[in-house]
């Protein structure tokens, strides 16, 4: 998304956000699994066509739960805190965006924007054993999205499972099962960590991530700002960014499965961060925007448009020869670290610095 400061106006900040859009939600529906391949012809037909039954049993079952969960999402009151925006996706660095809230009253909750933690109807869950973790935190980077039973093994075991490791992965899931639905009657099929062919998926409507609505709160922001409304912009991505505690996926952001996501995350947060110093610039509130910049691009030196929003607030702040400065150490930075020019944006932005252009002020 281009949100450079490149045109001759310089009267607004500028932050321009594509059109992308979201897939719908993942079809909700039971899957099985497979057999014994052991004994008689005879006992595996037995077990086949006993399978085949629970599954049909199982399959009517989450059917109605998805249409109760279709009219829930369609009647419901809404949270405040629960408005998202369009379906258009806008705000959204991927094509697919986060998987469609659940219904309000969802009653099991993840929060990745740090160390990954759980809740059940407002309790805190103890997730388990470190391999058990690890798996439901592979499935929360995927929710509404099948993950199959060999990419299970192949994350929770780096490529050397053991013998056992399938037996330990369903042992897994029934442990979260349980700790997720403690509620559920035994032998009625799971609603949250859901089966799906050979593998499972975390059900999207019945679970809540502060992922996803961080997502929510970035899209809504730059909308506000494409609105010329620069106090909803701000108060949305505020709202987005104290959802963090820390780096995502935290304790498994390296690991190869969960990485993408962590960084997708991570540089959509750097986004919102220039996102909301670009609002405060424009309203003018230049004291809380420089020392806010000056610290991120240190942080982030490479990022221009910190550096190019960093100059503008210290220009309208009355401090010329600071603003300059800024741009003149990065153009050094770039040059002898990298061996490239800063772009087109920065260096019209130090011309129009230098000839102290009127559209440079706030209107």
């Amino acid at each position: 998304m281009d949100r450079s400061i490149r045109n001759s106006t310089m009267t607004a900040v500028p932050v321009a956000v594509g059109q992308r859009g979201r897939q719908a939600v993942a079809e909700q529906r039971s899957g099985g699994s497979t057999g014994s391949t052991e004994g008689t012809g005879a006992q595996r037909i037995a077990e086949l066509e006993r399978e085949v039954r629970e599954l049909k049993r199982a399959n009517e079952t989450l059917k109605q739960y998805v249409t109760q969960a279709l009219d829930l999402d369609t009647t419901s009151p809404r949270r405040l805190d629960d408005r998202s925006p369009d379906t258009t996706g806008r705000g959204s660095p991927d094509a697919a965006g986060p998987p469609r809230r659940p219904a309000s009253g969802a009653g099991v909750e993840f929060r990745v924007l740090g160390p990954v933690e759980a809740t059940v109807g407002g309790r805190w869950v103890d997730l388990g054993a470190p391999k058990q973790r690890a798996a439901l935190v592979l499935l929360v980077s995927q929710v509404g999205q099948p993950v199959s039973v060999d990419v299970l093994v192949e994350a929770l075991w780096e490529g050397r499972p053991p013998q056992s490791a399938i037996t330990s992965l369903h042992a897994y899931i029934a442990n979260l099962r349980r700790a997720l639905e403690p509620h559920r009657a035994p032998r009625t099929p799971a609603t949250v960590l859901c089966t799906r062919g050979r593998g499972y998926l975390l059900n999207s409507r019945a679970v809540e991530v502060d992922a996803h609505r961080f997502w929510e709160s970035a899209g809504a922001g730059w909308q506000a700002l494409d609105r010329g409304d620069p106090q909803r912009a701000l108060h949305a991505f505020e709202a987005g960014l104290a959802l963090w505690r820390g780096e995502a996926y935290a304790e498994v952001a390296a690991t190869p499965h969960v990485a993408p996501e962590a960084v997708r995350l991570e540089e959509l947060r750097l986004s919102v961060i220039e996102g909301r110093c670009a609002t405060l610039v424009a309203v003018g509130n230049h004291e809380m925007a420089v020392p806010e910049l000056v610290a991120f691009t240190q942080a982030h030196p490479l990022r221009e448009y910190g550096c190019e929003l960093l100059s503008l607030a210290l220009y309208r702040a009355g401090r010329q020869a600071d603003a300059l400065s800024v741009l003149r150490a990065h153009q050094k930075r770039m040059v002898e670290d990298l061996g490239i020019s800063p772009s087109p944006g920065l260096q019209h932005l130090e011309l129009e610095i230098l000839r102290q252009a009127p559209e440079l002020e706030r209107s």
